[in-house]
């Protein structure tokens, strides 16, 4: 009986998934809005796709994967490395990229097939929205087909390409964790105004310290266990300028001037800001080759000392997984469901992320059609309610950041023939965490540099 119910149930979703309308309101969809599950089943192919990226750099699928024919036998043929590299360091880090470029490569093409579609009347939103069956062939195709692609250039290349994606998507998470942050703050102190309960500003306050408590305790650790006092230069300066930058924003966030102007803007937002921003500083460090400054956190636990590749080519085990990736994957994951979902009232975010006020989206129940079934209310035959092509844009960079955090950001080192760290990573995280800092203090001000736009 129980396994009968178990076919009723994948056979609704089954149908929720192969629909060629508007998605139906199986019991596997959660929301009666059809832009909303339409994201939703997108986001879900992402994470689907990062997931079989996970198992392919388990421990022991090194063995099945090399099964593969022509995938790493007796070697690699990445450029100056020719049968020499190690294929059970080298055969995950290849999948990965793989199937990234997979999703990479799907999210591309819908991104240009959905450019300029104003509303669901247009017969290409029955694609976003439908035929979900023959996309998931689609993606699984490109998948199988980028398994052949010969090695050559190609991983070279297309780590210059994650290294690019990954620095603007690192901004579109900032980006999403100050709108989150400003719809938390706007909503809670709402509710605290209208129903006199203190409850709501004493819960704000205790996110606000807890942050802050939890960003300053990282300046501490960093500047204990990633310097030294002849060494590690970049470290101390990386510390220092964010420090000072979080510093800034969090008391230009409660000017007077700046309350007036905007007054949701306060400390929780800043203090989410400063803790997003020590994390990207400690997720650079952590890419330092350097290994005096950037010691594993198994060793700071253990006290056991990192093992350093040495110059006649031997290394040390391939760590994939670390702290830092790990949490990196938590917020990747955060800010993806949350993309999908998202329904803000925060002019200068909407624009920057393409997508409509709040109140456009309504919020109707699912209809019920002739049939008996329940499906989507198609809320976008006036307007959409979020730019389509910038959204699968917003997923294709999500594919290549995905591929730079599952692989920590290692490069083939053509010497060594090991997976090495690399200084550019360090760069681009640091400069992405500069750029978006920046973007949070110009919301901040730009309400009093250009009093006759309307931000709020």
């Amino acid at each position: 009986m129980g396994a009968c119910l178990a076919l009723c149930s994948l056979a609704s979703c089954a149908s929720c998934l192969c629909g060629s309308a508007p998605c139906l309101l199986c019991g596997c969809c959660p929301s009666s809005n059809n832009s909303t599950i339409t994201r939703l089943v997108f986001s879900f192919f992402l994470l689907l796709g990062t997931m079989v990226s996970v198992i392919m750099i388990l421990p022991g699928m090194e063995t099945q994967l090399r099964k593969i024919p022509g995938f790493c036998q007796g070697g690699t043929t990445i450029l100056g490395i020719e049968n020499k590299a190690n294929c059970d360091v080298l055969v995950g880090y290849k999948s990965v990229y793989r199937m990234c470029f997979a999703m990479t490569c799907f999210f591309f093409l819908f991104s240009a097939i959905m450019i300029r579609v104003r509303s669901s009347k247009d017969p290409r939103a029955a694609i976003q929205n439908g035929f979900w069956f023959f996309k998931f062939l689609i993606l699984v195709g490109i998948t199988v087909g980028a398994f052949f692609i010969p090695d050559g250039t190609f991983h070279t290349v297309w780590f210059y390409f994650g290294v690019v994606g990954s620095f603007i998507f690192i901004i579109i998470q900032l980006i999403l964790l100050i709108d989150f942050a400003h719809s938390w703050n706007k909503v809670w102190v709402e509710n605290a105004e209208n129903s006199d309960n203190k409850c709501w500003f004493a819960g704000l306050l205790s996110f606000t310290v807890i942050y802050y408590a939890l960003a300053i305790t990282a300046v501490v650790l960093f500047y204990v266990y990633y310097t030294q006092s002849d060494d590690c230069t970049e470290h101390k300066v990386f510390i220092s300028l964010n420090l000072i930058f979080c510093i800034i924003i969090s008391i230009v966030s409660i000017l007077p001037k700046i309350q007036e102007a905007q007054p949701h803007s306060g400390l929780l937002q800043a203090s989410l800001i400063s803790l997003y921003t020590m994390y990207v500083t400690w997720s650079a460090m952590t890419n330092n080759p350097n290994r005096n400054c950037n010691p594993s956190l198994l060793s700071l636990v253990s006290n056991i000392s990192t093992t350093v590749p040495s110059g006649d080519g031997t290394t040390g085990q391939v760590q994939w997984w670390d702290a830092q990736g790990i949490v990196g994957l938590v917020i990747f994951l955060f800010c993806t469901l949350y993309a999908s979902i998202r329904s803000s009232s925060n002019t200068q975010v909407n624009k920057l992320m393409q997508t409509e006020e709040s109140g456009g989206e309504g919020g109707g129940e699912g209809v019920v059609g002739e049939d008996g079934i329940r499906r989507a209310v198609d809320n976008e035959e006036e307007k959409v309610t979020y730019n389509y092509s910038f959204f699968h844009f917003h997923l294709c960079l999500a594919s290549l950041y995905i591929m730079m955090t599952l692989t920590n950001w290692y490069q083939p080192d053509t010497t060594t023939q090991a997976m090495q760290s690399s200084m550019p990573a360090v760069w681009v995280k640091m400069s992405s965490s500069w750029l978006g800092l920046g973007l949070y203090l110009w919301t901040l001000i730009a309400p009093l540099i250009f009093p006759d736009r309307d931000f709020n």
